[in-house]
């Protein structure tokens, strides 16, 4: 089996590896049961003989882990405005086995952990962040090599999570492969709605080419398309062609870029960069693999066409007048919007890029005040960008919405209605089950708050002080209760 030929004689070749005597008994060994049955058995036992049998053969499955059983907690669970008193609940399998009045037997082996009446919620969910571009800077972004990219994502991974987001629909960049690590427990992190690369007609906001790269030729990514962040189509073919790249990665969802944005200083807020019938070859693209395109649009003419070529969910949208409100909720379609209130939400910005920053902050309070006036469908997300101190600031995000709703409809928001938005997916979903609530069946994503958040949304920005314990799928990554 493993030998040169059989009538090899092993003095004089002990530098061959077919001639280590190991080898020799084990080749032995295969030779006698050489049945399909036999082979692998033999296989798997040489292999094991050699020291080698953890990576290359399948391991028993692991125990189950221990059941988790919280008692004595309020209870928030992502949907009512007030607390419930006095409560139980069973963790099992990644998934909450049961809630319950009092305090119930545990199940044998398991963790009891007594809340001594903190609050209880849902891990939170943040409809609009960039895993990958986060908390790197825009040179380390332009100038380090992909490797270190995704390393520096991966740590700001663990960051995330441990501000209490578990989990995030990522709104544009190449974070399939941080998605995997994560899920098969290589790293830790929140879980991943991927859209994969932001895809942008030529001027449009994710188009951010240097002028020395003009014009466009055909078949030729640019710099920032062959990361993946970025994709340029122009045409309703080559939408589709780039839409069906990204669902071939593992897209739960497509982004579109609709019109000009802050970050990229040549493409002005006001213009509209994609075609009616481009919109509608994303829209049809992505139902044909069973989910959704979320369109990037400020102004109001970019919005109503995204509406009208079959969006499902507007992201932005700080620019946009009353009838385009209307017109959003009559069709009962998504907006997916960010509270910047001022320079403290984002990284310093010049020229065109500042000036526009400027009309976004001036309109985040027209915004919601629509949504309110209107009922649209408002997801909440932060879309914090560049800048590690920043990212830190994602819970204060979601405690500025206060200007506009109370503690529980925020968050409800970034939770129970956040999730809602998710399972939009449908079979492209990534995690299908119940997301940003406490209820029988859905998965343990949760946070216990020391403090009351429905009467104090505050607390929510200072997650290292205030989460004393953080679970993602029935397993605890921060507990600092004892």
């Amino acid at each position: 089996m493993f030998s040169c030929t059989s009538a090899d004689d092993v003095s004089g070749h002990t530098g061959c590896l077919c001639h280590r005597p190991e080898i020799r008994a084990l080749t032995r060994r295969i030779d006698a049961d050489l049945t399909r049955r036999g082979f692998v058995a033999g296989m798997a036992a040489s292999v094991a003989a050699m020291g080698l049998s953890k990576p290359a053969l399948a391991q028993a499955p692991p125990a189950p882990p221990r059941p988790i059983l919280f008692t004595n907690v309020r209870l928030f669970d992502g949907k009512s405005a007030t607390l419930r008193e006095g409560v139980s609940l069973l963790v099992e399998a990644g998934r909450i086995k049961d809630i319950a009045n009092g305090t119930p037997a545990a199940p044998e082996g398991a963790r009891v952990i007594d809340g001594k009446s903190r609050v209880l919620m849902p891990g939170l969910i943040d409809m609009h962040w960039h895993a990958m571009f986060a908390a790197l800077s825009i040179p380390a972004l332009m100038t380090a090599d992909i490797g270190y990219v995704h390393l520096a994502a991966a740590a700001e991974a663990e960051q995330t999570l441990l501000r209490g987001f578990t989990t995030i629909r990522d709104l544009g960049g190449p974070s399939f492969a941080l998605k995997q690590v994560i899920d098969e427990g290589l790293a830790t992190g929140p879980r991943i709605y991927p859209c994969g690369a932001m895809i942008t007609g030529s001027g449009g906001h994710a188009d951010l080419r240097a002028v020395g790269e003009l014009p466009r030729a055909a078949g030729t990514p640019g710099t920032a398309e062959q990361t993946g962040g970025m994709a340029i189509a122009d045409g309703a073919d080559e939408v589709r062609l780039r839409v069906r790249e990204q669902m071939l990665q593992g897209a739960s969802q497509i982004k579109i870029v609709g019109g000009g944005g802050v970050s990229s200083p040549r493409s002005p807020l006001d213009a509209t960069t994609f075609s009616e019938p481009e919109v509608r070859a994303a829209a049809e693209t992505a139902a044909d693999w069973g989910t959704y395109i979320a369109v990037h649009a400020y102004a109001s003419p970019t919005i109503q066409r995204a509406i009208m070529a079959g969006a499902a969910c507007i992201e932005h949208g700080h620019l946009m007048d009353d009838a385009t409100a209307a017109l959003l909720a009559e069709r009962g379609l998504w907006l997916s919007t960010q509270p910047f209130v001022g320079d403290d939400d984002s990284v310093p910005l010049t020229g065109p890029s500042r000036a526009k920053q400027i009309q976004v902050f001036a309109g985040t309070d027209n915004v919601y005040r629509l949504a309110r006036k209107y009922g649209i469908r408002t997801a909440f997300g932060s879309d914090l960008l560049f800048s590690a101190r920043l990212a830190r600031r994602q819970g204060t995000m979601l405690t500025h919405l206060a200007r506009w709703y109370s503690a529980a409809e925020a968050l409800t928001m970034a939770t129970a209605t956040n999730g809602e938005l998710l399972a939009l997916s449908g079979p492209r979903n990534p995690y299908p089950g119940r997301l940003g609530v406490l209820e029988k069946d859905a998965f343990a994503d949760m946070i216990l708050v020391d403090g009351d958040p429905l009467a104090n949304l505050a607390l929510i920005g200072d997650p290292e002080k205030n989460f004393v314990l953080i679970m993602k799928d029935g397993k605890i990554y921060k507990d600092t209760i004892g």
